[in-house]
């Protein structure tokens, strides 16, 4: 399985101040970034809120791209801490309640997590339905685009928690799956700023019959 969040830091903190510091900073990172957008944002205005001197947002990141970098693995760990959580009280036995569950909670990041809009899993957007600035595709890892990742993820909550089959079909079908949905996700949210509803629900739809159709 992936490994994303090897490399996003500098060095790692050691003690619960330095911890502490490192999380301030990506909160600060997510605000600026729904406030001012990624090609404004700066180091030293991120270090000025955060109350870290300058040095030290160095020792941890070498620049704005490895702060985002570390902030969209976070979002993504986020991501799959509240859909393992929500599972584990649903116990869906299909891929129907899996990927509804999956949805509603990328949807509700959408809307309340602070940066979440113009960064989720490593795509930069220039506003919450894309377009994506280029060269952003491999923030989570350098050799593999992050939907990649973010469904080689969902492939170990898959097989752990739906007894999904390990394979070749499974990783394309989830591929498939998570491109698709990115796609017509973009396509609720630039149409309404909350997330087109309607569209949000035939992402749904979509995703459920293809996996119903490719997967047991």
């Amino acid at each position: 399985m992936t490994n994303v969040s090897g490399g996003t830091l500098r060095r790692r903190p050691a003690q619960r101040r330095s911890a502490e510091r490192v999380e301030r900073m990506l909160d600060e990172c997510a605000r600026l970034l729904d406030e001012v957008g990624y090609e404004a944002l700066t180091t030293k205005e991120v270090a000025r809120r955060a109350e870290v001197p300058i040095g030290t947002f160095y020792q941890f990141f070498s620049d704005k791209q490895g702060l985002v970098r570390a902030l969209a693995v976070r979002n993504l760990e986020a991501f799959l801490d509240r859909i393992t959580a929500r599972l584990a009280d649903a116990e869906p036995s299909d891929w129907t309640g899996m990927v509804d569950l999956a949805i509603d909670e990328f949807v509700a990041m959408k809307r309340s997590t602070p940066g979440f809009g113009v960064v989720d899993f490593g795509e930069v957007l220039y506003a919450p339905g894309g377009p994506a600035l280029r060269g952003t595709e491999r923030m989570l890892d350098t050799a593999l685009e992050n939907n990649v990742v973010v469904a080689d993820r969902l492939r170990g909550i898959s097989i752990e928690v739906l007894g999904a089959p390990a394979g070749a079909e499974l990783d394309r079908a989830l591929i498939v799956a998570v491109e698709a949905a990115d796609a017509v996700l973009k396509l609720a949210f630039r149409t309404s700023p909350e997330g087109d509803p309607e569209l949000i629900d035939e992402c749904k739809l979509m995703v459920r019959r293809y996996l119903a159709a490719r997967l047991p």
